[in-house]
């Protein structure tokens, strides 16, 4: 059974394939105590592990010293004000204005399946697939009852987690923070992994020792961010990709949050993630109540490699959903680098026509087809078609694309407003803002205050009119800026602290809305490239524009931290023009094409002015996506080499799942002069199979492949990329 109790010991053991999970209820007092997370052990009873057997023991042997009790305890939820002094997961305030919360365990349901989260994106399982436990627990002290949910899965090495709050008074009270994870364990010399960045330069790996001090990441953009990543891993002292103990924490929301570690005076590490209790407040009425967003918990023995690939399997299985979930997407071109907001109908069917012949399938049309929007200073609001680009509107534009046998995509953003807009003019009160201050502009824009139902209802309105209108197949839904001047018309003074959350949820409302409407487009995310790519979002839609930085050198880095938590289909990478528009850069086109082959591939660049000889690659990278794009999306990743690391070369690996396959692709960044060829060992083959290199006929067995290495042929020059092609030599 994945989930057990063992009512003697009060010890609940969660087994996934290779990991277990064991919960232990201590003291007549019910504290619940986190005793073990790791490889797959057979025994149950891990209590002895939570040390109280031991000073400062537990409150009913030596109540005279509890706060020590409280501030050693290994605890599955911490509680605030108290005694336990390490970071808590949940804050409450009464109405008196007191600050308190301590949970004890009341009873518990064990269940097949998994229960969907109100209003919330997380991952999914039907009774053959994985098993929920519920722990209901309370602090009766303030009226508040907490059910802690965790779901394992059978299919994969993940434990989810989240907590659904319900206030059972008659007053209302005020949750200032409500984290979905709490995991207290020893430290193994951890590393703290996390992913930072900036515009153009998103999810940068960072590795630092975790010392006496908290560390972590957070979000208070309103988004998840261009700077940083809802995920942290803990690495065991001399882990690295293959081997050594890894934890692994992702949160499944894309709206402010704080995801850390600290180790303690003891040297106990406690790992946290949830919402951003910064400017966060929710009013709690009697009988109501409030869900967390989900938490996913993995854990490798095997490396940080292993923790990838299970982030990997939960994701492709059991989060994202709808028609494009497995299967191959259009190879597309979009107009926005092409023509950006200068452009007629007649160019961007010159534009279709040309890239038609080459084998691309689907023109996008980004910013500038609507409103009087000539720059980006206006219009944003205003989705009605500008009829002087567009003579016979989106539906008359899309019937000559698709006689040329090419699609149509479009481009919204949806939850902005320019004050140069019509929309702004009838309705100022619809931007979120503060009373009394001038509200602060980026990109010349406001954002619509969604959290509203009529706000809502325009928004959605105006955009399923539009996919209604013509035939259109692939919607890119962007955010070009973050939340700033929180304040809302439409939400009393004691609620202003839920706007953030509110606002979320106001965004999974509208995209439940439309993937079930249109479930046949194509959804793709964007917020000014890759500031809100998270796992809430991979819900509504089954790729994310990655960086709006398509250098192929830059891209090398932010697709292996992407790589790192995210499958390579979800994605958005694109071969764009050279130099590129960000860096200045130079790079063959055929390098370009390597590296967008990692994700969903297609094109921005004006292929009615490249020269013959780049025409004449693009036919092939298509075949080449064509070919390969099923074994990208469904296989096994391995990272050969990093060039972020080397800063040399880089070198990944995709693996079937049957093991009859694999394709390396290798990119040299800077070439080396009196050089050998280079030797790098494959992963993940099976041992004893025979493999052949299909463009030198090179053959041998996987274990050789594996230990004793792959020449790579050498390269003369910067910038070079080269794929090779393993298949089982019997297949």
């Amino acid at each position: 059974m994945p989930v057990q109790y063992f009512e003697s010991d009060r010890i609940f053991k969660l087994d996934t394939l290779k990991t277990s999970y064991i919960i232990a209820i201590v003291d007549n007092e019910n504290f619940i105590g986190h005793a073990y997370y790791g490889r797959k052990v057979p025994d149950h009873d891990l209590a002895y592990l939570l040390r109280t057997g031991e000073p400062p023991f537990v409150p009913s042997q030596n109540n005279r010293d509890r706060t020590s009790f409280l501030d050693t305890f290994p605890s599955e939820y911490s509680g605030s004000g108290l005694g336990d002094y390490r970071e808590s997961s949940v804050c409450v305030k009464t109405e008196s204005g007191f600050s308190a919360a301590q949970l004890h365990y009341v009873s518990h349901r064990v269940y097949k399946g998994k229960p969907a989260l109100a209003g919330l994106p997380a991952t999914f399982g039907g009774k053959g697939e994985c098993t929920t436990l519920e722990l209901i627990c309370r602090d009766d002290a303030v009226n508040l009852e907490a059910t802690l949910l965790y779901t394992v899965f059978e299919d994969v090495d993940a434990v989810t987690r989240s907590v659904r709050f319900k206030n059972t008074g008659k007053g209302p009270i005020y949750i200032t923070k409500a984290y979905s994870v709490c995991m207290d364990m020893d430290n193994e010399d951890f590393s703290v992994l996390t992913l930072h960045g900036s515009w153009a330069r998103e999810r940068v790996i960072e590795c630092n020792r975790l010392g006496h001090v908290r560390q972590g990441v957070r979000s208070a953009r309103g988004e998840t961010s261009h700077q940083e990543q809802p995920f942290l891993a803990l690495a065991a002292g001399g882990a690295d990709d293959e081997h050594g103990n890894v934890y692994g924490f992702h949160l499944v929301y894309s709206g402010n949050f704080s995801a850390g570690a600290e180790l303690d005076q003891f040297d106990s590490v406690r790992v946290t993630a949830g919402i951003n209790p910064e400017n966060f407040s929710w009013k709690l009425e009697g009988g109501e109540t409030f869900q967390t967003p989900e938490a996913v918990c993995v854990y490798s023995s095997e490396g940080i490699g292993q923790m990838t690939r299970c982030f990997h399997d939960l994701y492709r299985k059991h989060l994202i959903r709808g028609e494009y979930a497995g299967k191959a997407r259009p190879v597309l071109i979009n107009s926005w680098e092409t023509v950006y907001f200068d452009f007629t109908e007649e160019k961007l069917l010159e534009i279709a026509r040309k890239a038609s012949k080459l084998g691309i399938e689907m023109l996008v049309l980004d910013d500038g087809w609507f409103g009087r929007r000539n720059d980006d200073n206006s219009s944003l609001g205003d989705w009605y078609v500008n009829m002087e680009k567009l003579p016979g509107g989106l539906g008359g534009f899309a019937s000559k694309l698709n006689g040329m046998g090419m699609k149509l995509g479009i481009w919204f953003e949806p939850e902005m407003v320019s004050p140069d807009s019509q929309l702004y003019r009838r309705h100022p009160d619809w931007a979120i803002s503060i009373p009394g201050r001038a509200p602060s502009l980026c990109r010349n824009q406001y954002v619509l205050d969604i959290t509203r139902k009529e706000v809502r209802d325009y928004v959605y309105g105006c955009v399923s009119g539009i996919l209604r209108s013509a035939n259109i197949e692939y919607l890119k839904w962007d955010m070009n800026r973050q939340l700033s001047d929180l304040g809302s018309a439409a939400l009393p003074p004691d609620r202003q602290g839920e706007l953030s959350h509110r606002y979320v949820l106001a965004l999974y409302e509208l995209q439940e809305r439309l993937v079930t409407e249109f479930p046949h487009v194509l959804f793709e995310n964007c917020s000014g490239g890759g500031a809100r790519f998270d796992p809430g979002m991979l819900y509504y839609s089954p790729q994310i524009w990655c960086s709006d930085n398509m250098d192929p050198v830059d891209r090398l880095v932010i697709q292996e931290g992407t790589e790192l938590v995210y499958p390579l289909s979800v994605m958005g990478a694109h071969v764009a023009s050279s130099p590129n528009n960000i860096t200045g850069r130079k790079t063959p086109i055929e390098t370009r094409g390597y590296a967008a082959l990692a994700g969903t591939f297609g094109y921005e660049l004006d292929v009615t002015k490249l020269s013959d000889a780049d025409l004449s690659v693009i036919p092939k990278q298509i075949s080449m996506y064509r070919r390969y794009g099923g074994l990208i999306r469904g296989g096994d990743y391995y990272r050969i080499a990093s060039y972020r690391r080397n800063r040399s070369f880089d070198c990944i690996e995709v693996v079937s799942k049957d093991k009859k396959e694999a394709l390396v692709i290798f990119i040299q960044v800077i070439g080396r002069p009196n050089v050998h060829s280079r030797k790098i060992f494959l992963k993940g083959l099976s041992p004893s199979i025979k493999y052949t290199e299909e463009s030198t006929g090179f053959c041998r067995h996987g274990a050789t492949l594996m230990d004793a290495g792959f020449l790579v042929p050498v390269m003369r020059g910067d910038f070079k990329g080269h794929l090779f092609h393993f298949t089982a030599a019997d297949s």
